[in-house]
């Protein structure tokens, strides 16, 4: 199905000069960046001059650091003291520090960072731009890595692009530190070797991995960044995050990464914050550089420096670690001055008031041509909750370039269902409004749950259907009624929820199979606990478990809609919307899905409308293998029977159609 431009929303006229200004903008700024020479990603390297490299003489190594009066490179190479000749300069002109080394004085996997000084103060800092940076256990205190192996990884696989067999893409989201069962932190190798083929085997082709960036507070769960360039020396080293993205594309799954650009960590020692001795070198000054709800610092996006480094990062990870796009984090937070905090967004004069920050889009148009130009078919999310027009529209349509939009209503809507609502009180046409309520311009990433659900406070949508009954009631023997019902309607959400999906489909590492309980990092109100941060894959590979049949049915649902291509420039229409039979059907890709979400009522011989044919049921989520109670014949053919409703001739299958139950019928040719 052809995507609708941007600008042919009537409702946005009044705002097309805002509109095409803003992509003006975008576009003035660039020309600006690169003086109006080559590409934007190839300026966007500050990466491969900022920092320690090598030479052919030796070592190199700069920092901007404006208000800086002196500073020194301090390590293992001079005994931690400040020695003359580790002493860097200021280039003449510029706000750039530098210094030349022999090659004998420095060596791999020494430890270093920057003393500083500025006029009334100075102290110790990690440079900015250091790609390894590792925290001593015994002071908790950070320093910098020399990373030079002798022997580096050597890249097998190439980069993967979404091809025809992989769309839409179905990504797997996960935190490579709480993915073993072990009460512990995992590892990048642990994370290839034992996850990637769950991931496979589940029939998901996109791993997204959180908390890839360096973050002082492992239960920050990788959103408060003290080291942009550095991936997380706690899971491993850059060799082993190689591996894994490496191992990944072997068999067949691209690799994207959250990346966080929306706020950085407030620490000083370890992060960006006051790191010349200014709070505005790459934050806003005053309040405004500050995220008073998350405890952060917030980028002057304004400033070219900034815009420097933040689209350097966004090129380094493709190049240095072979990743395939992003998830950008917090994007409402970037796009508004009050970080869309306690707005509810009922107008579209709302995106065109003075509380946009056009800088922050600004940034965000240019962090998606970086991206695109470097690698052309990488993938970018936008975690946006507030519908900012564009956000998801290409740039040469006027707007931010995202590929995809988080859907960030569905998960609200469904645990809304799932918590306040009545089961005989759902409403199809409402759920059915949510599922498919997306611009025309765009494309999103749909979804039941993903980690936000299951943070401190939440629970994963299985528990929040089942609660205590899954300590006691999830045997494949035992059908009380809160796991009947719960094992029943987390198979329907996902499967309307990814037969329903706006171009992509995102499940969050576990939940596929109805994980229980919450998401908790070990921290001192908890005892340091371990408990709430790994996944028990023990549950979903275990037969006497109904967790087993939760995890089978999310395989072979997959696998059907995958088969039958059925998401691929398809949009679903709907057959059947009934709220007083709580029934819902509707048609995409030679698919006909159709649900029962009556907790009471079974209907025989209910008939759903579909176009003239043939059809034969494929899938139906009351199979005694995924947990079920087996109440459907399997492999039934249907054929169509012409009706007479108004004036108009309409062809119908008349269906056995269970409470709580949904069934897949293929037409067939």
């Amino acid at each position: 199905m052809e995507r609708k431009h941007l600008l042919d929303d009537p409702y946005l006229a009044p705002f097309a000069g805002a509109i095409r200004g803003r992509a003006a903008h975008a576009r003035a700024r660039a020309r600006e960046l690169t003086g109006g020479k080559g590409r934007l990603a190839d300026w966007a390297s500050a990466h491969e001059y900022f920092g320690l490299h090598r030479t052919p003489d030796g070592w190199v190594f700069r920092e901007w650091a404006p208000n800086a009066t002196e500073l020194w490179l301090v390590g293992d190479f001079s005994k931690w003291q400040l020695k003359p000749r580790f002493k860097l300069s200021r280039i003449p002109g510029t706000d750039v520090w530098e210094r030349n080394f022999p090659e004998r004085a420095i060596r791999h996997g020494q430890f270093y960072r920057l003393e500083m000084r500025w006029h009334g103060g100075g102290g110790e800092r990690i440079p900015a731009y250091a790609r390894r940076v590792v925290q001593d256990p015994q002071t908790n205190l950070f320093s910098a890595q020399v990373w030079e192996p002798k022997k580096p990884y050597v890249w097998k696989h190439s980069q993967l692009t979404t091809s025809n067999s992989q769309l839409p893409p179905l990504i797997y989201e996960a935190h490579v530190g709480m993915a073993q069962e072990e009460g512990k932190v995992g590892s990048y190798a642990e994370f290839r070797d034992n996850i990637l083929p769950r991931i496979k085997a589940a029939g998901y082709n996109v791993v997204q991995l959180m908390a890839v960036m360096e973050h002082p507070y492992y239960g920050s769960f990788g959103y408060h960044v003290s080291s942009f360039f550095a991936p997380s020396s706690r899971f491993g080293t850059p060799e082993d995050l190689k591996s894994l993205v490496d191992t990944a594309h072997g068999m067949g799954l691209m690799v994207i990464m959250d990346i966080v650009h929306s706020h950085a960590v407030k620490n000083e020692r370890d992060g960006l914050s006051l790191f010349d001795g200014t709070p505005y070198q790459y934050f806003h000054d005053g309040p405004r550089g500050w995220h008073t709800a998350w405890d952060s610092r917030c980028f002057d996006y304004g400033k070219t420096e900034v815009l420097h480094f933040l689209l350097s990062n966004c090129r380094y990870w493709l190049d240095a670690f072979h990743f395939d796009g992003y998830r950008f984090d917090g994007v409402t937070s970037m796009l508004y001055r009050d970080h869309g905090l306690g707005t509810n967004f009922m107008g579209y004069a709302q995106y065109f008031d003075g509380n946009v920050d056009d800088d922050a889009w600004c940034y965000l148009a240019l962090a998606n041509r970086v991206i695109h130009e470097a690698h052309p078919r990488a993938i970018t999310v936008a975690e946006d909750v507030s519908g900012m027009p564009g956000c998801a529209a290409p740039l040469a349509d006027c707007g931010m370039g995202f590929d995809y939009r988080m859907a960030m209503g569905e998960p609200d809507y469904w645990f809304r269902l799932a918590e306040k609502v009545r089961d005989e009180d759902w409403n199809m046409h409402g759920l059915f409004h949510v599922l498919t309520d997306k611009r025309a311009d765009e494309k999103v990433v749909s979804y039941v749950e993903s980690h936000d659900q299951a943070l401190v406070g939440g629970k994963t949508f299985f528990f929040q259907l089942v609660d205590k009954a899954v300590y006691w009631g999830m045997g494949v023997d035992q059908h009380g009624v809160e796991t009947d019902r719960g094992v029943a309607l987390h198979k329907m959400a996902r499967l309307a929820t990814l037969a329903s999906s706006g171009g992509a489909y995102l499940n969050f590492m576990g939940n596929e199979f109805g994980h229980p309980e919450w998401i908790d990092f070990p921290r001192a109100e908890n005892g340091w606990d371990y408990s709430h941060a790994r996944r028990q894959w023990s549950l979903r590979d275990d037969p006497a478990l109904r967790f087993k049949g939760l995890g089978d049915f999310d395989a072979e649902m997959i696998r059907v809609v995958m088969k039958h291509r059925a998401l691929r420039g398809t949009e679903p229409i709907p057959l059947t919307v009934n709220d007083a039979d709580q029934t819902l059907a509707f048609w995409r890709g030679g698919l006909v899905f159709a649900f029962n979400f009556s907790a009471s009522k079974s209907y025989a011989n209910y008939p759903v409308l579909v176009p003239p044919g043939c059809y034969r049921r494929v899938l139906d989520t009351d199979e005694i293998r995924f947990g079920g109670q087996g109440r459907i014949v399997a492999k039934q053919t249907f054929f169509s029977e012409p009706s007479v409703i108004g004036n108009e001739r309409v062809d119908h299958v008349k269906l056995y159609l269970p409470a709580r139950t949904a069934i897949v019928l293929e037409a067939r040719k």
